[in-house]
């Protein structure tokens, strides 16, 4: 039997979860599917698949395994377009690490134009807002704001876009608790604080007369950023949120921007994948598609 192809069916059961599903896209049956899979498991000595009747599942040993027979297919795919200077059709799943606010109608709108580009791709997000192991996860892609000094080794950043991030209350808490007139009022003041980035209680903002140590008061303390827009919503306090992801509620008025001429911070918004010499079509064209769509929209 061939183990190549033995290969590619398992990687696309494992994509799909269903040797049937995975039957049908490579114009197999299901009986055959399961032979290669077999057939990978009998070289191997191990089990890659729990099987049940209602579904497919990964072994640790077959993550593992799926890992790095994806990115040999991939290099393989890759290594042949090359050679023989055809293009090869983005498709396959696309798994994407991206921070949690990217839930956003903006960024929807550029995977729905780009999923119509290329109806070959599925695309698997995860935005737990982890900072992912792109390579021991198989994840293909991710995108982090960050600053170049923060990048494992082993891994290319291509930068995207400057995120603002500016700080926000709701018009009901500014009331209570009052509207900061200067760096200076905001001591004391309570904060929704992203748990990312190890900043603690005292923050250094930019002032009039330069920078200013401010001593904020943690409300919540989450991962989440998400959970920190709804609670700034609610009152609960001030948050720093990008500005894409609140940009209706500014608008709306549920939430206003607080010293927005000196309290806000850009991070760069990266593309990060492992180095390699090829990339995979669909990496190579997600990338490439974001970078133009971003630009195209800051221009505009």
């Amino acid at each position: 039997m061939d183990t190549l192809t033995s290969l590619r069916v398992f990687c696309s059961v494992a994509e799909s979860k269903s040797f049937t599903a995975a039957a049908q896209r490579l114009n197999l049956s299901p009986a055959m599917a399961s032979k290669h899979v077999l057939h990978l498991e009998s070289r191997t000595g191990v089990r890659l698949l729990n099987r049940t009747s209602r579904r497919v599942s990964l072994t640790e040993s077959g993550a593992l395994y799926l890992a790095q027979a994806s990115e040999m297919l991939g290099s393989l795919d890759e290594v042949e377009a090359a050679i023989s200077n055809i293009a090869v059709t983005p498709r396959g799943t696309l798994r994407l690490s991206a921070p949690v606010w990217a839930a956003t109608p903006f960024f929807v709108n550029l995977l729905a134009e780009y999923q119509q580009r290329y109806p070959d791709v599925s695309l698997s997000m995860d935005l737990s807002g982890r900072i992912a192991n792109l390579v021991d996860e198989g994840f293909d892609l991710a995108l982090r704001a960050m600053t170049r000094d923060r990048l494992d080794a082993g891994l290319v950043a291509r930068p995207l876009m400057e995120v603002e991030f500016l700080l926000l209350g709701s018009p009901d808490y500014l009331s209570r608790a009052g509207r900061p007139g200067s760096t200076a009022d905001l001591n004391g003041h309570a904060l929704l604080r992203y748990s990312g980035i190890n900043t603690g209680d005292q923050l250094t903002l930019d002032g009039p007369h330069g920078q200013q140590r401010v001593s904020f008061r943690t409300t919540m303390l989450s991962e989440n950023e998400s959970l920190l827009h709804l609670a700034a919503l609610r009152g609960m306090g001030l948050a720093f949120l990008p500005t894409r992801m609140v940009q209706e509620d500014l608008v709306a008025g549920r939430l206003e921007a607080v010293l927005p001429e000196n309290v806000k911070f850009f991070h760069t918004l990266y593309a990060v994948y492992a180095s390699r010499k090829y990339l995979s079509a669909k990496v190579r064209t997600f990338i490439d598609f974001l970078a133009s769509r971003v630009s195209a929209s800051a221009d505009a």
